[in-house]
């Protein structure tokens, strides 16, 4: 992903949100694809008893006709097959070759983004990603789905008469805010910051793991907590984030420490 949006300089990203993925997901469709890659019977019905095991609430079962269960052992793998058809082959054998200029695709389950040097192909493939999806059951939420200027910034080229451009945009992808900044030789460089909603929730995570195990005597739960810590630090350490880990920044992780601002 860095080294892809670093490749092309920027360009658009569009920023997909598909409505509620794992809730929607079409079981007719769903077998049909797996039967692509599996041959083998007895492990096409095992798979169909987990989509069919059904929800306990209230006391009562309910058996959805739709989607597979998040936090099940075996949806991860399911969405991947799922969006593989859907989404990523798609995508490789029908929408790049009929591009102008170069794009590619990002995805982690139903979290994706797809980048675009060119701003027509960008908004193209915008307008028919809801009826790809719509053909399959999905849904791209209206209002979370954006295309994003992420067109690389340099000063050093525009001239003085010319009027400010205004800064490329930030977007969110599996827990970090991509954006443009310098390097400290003054290079244009994506830079990977840990997001807000990310960090709140975390912190929301935390405070309500503590309130319901304030009984616990004070070893146990430090441990706990430095497991937590421990986990955090590994996953949101890395190059340039280490603001957003600093002890004065655990208010909130902000972006403003180095704004990229248009070009005098």
């Amino acid at each position: 992903m860095w080294r892809q949006t670093m490749g092309m300089r920027g360009g658009w990203i569009l920023d997909v949100d598909v409505r509620q993925f794992f809730d929607t997901i079409d079981h007719g469709h769903l077998r049909a694809f797996l039967k692509r890659r599996i041959r083998d019977g007895v492990l096409l019905r095992l798979i169909g008893k987990w989509l069919n095991a059904g929800v306990l609430e209230a006391g009562s079962v309910t058996r959805p006709a739709m989607g597979s269960p998040q936090g099940g052992v075996v949806s991860p793998i399911l969405s991947n097959l799922f969006l593989h058809y859907v989404l990523d082959d798609w995508f490789a054998r029908e929408v790049r070759p009929r591009l102008r200029e170069g794009a590619f695709l990002t995805r982690y389950a139903d979290d994706f983004v797809i980048g675009f040097a060119c701003e027509e192909d960008a908004r193209r493939v915008m307008a028919v990603l809801p009826k790809r999806f719509a053909k399959y059951g999905l849904t791209i939420h209206p209002d979370k789905t954006r295309l994003v200027p992420f067109e690389r910034p340099n000063r050093a080229s525009q001239q003085p008469t010319e009027a400010p451009r205004e800064p490329p945009g930030a977007f969110d992808l599996l827990g970090f805010t991509h954006f443009w900044s310098y390097s400290l030789k003054g290079n244009p460089v994506v830079k990977r910051r840990t997001s807000r909603s990310r960090f709140s929730r975390g912190l929301r995570s935390l405070k309500e793991w503590f309130r319901q195990h304030r009984h616990l005597d004070m070893a146990a739960q430090h441990q706990t907590l430095c497991q937590k810590l421990t986990g955090h630090f590994a996953y949101y350490g890395i190059t340039g984030n280490s603001v957003a880990l600093s002890i004065p920044e655990w208010g909130g992780p902000t972006l403003e420490a180095e704004p990229v601002t248009a070009a005098p």
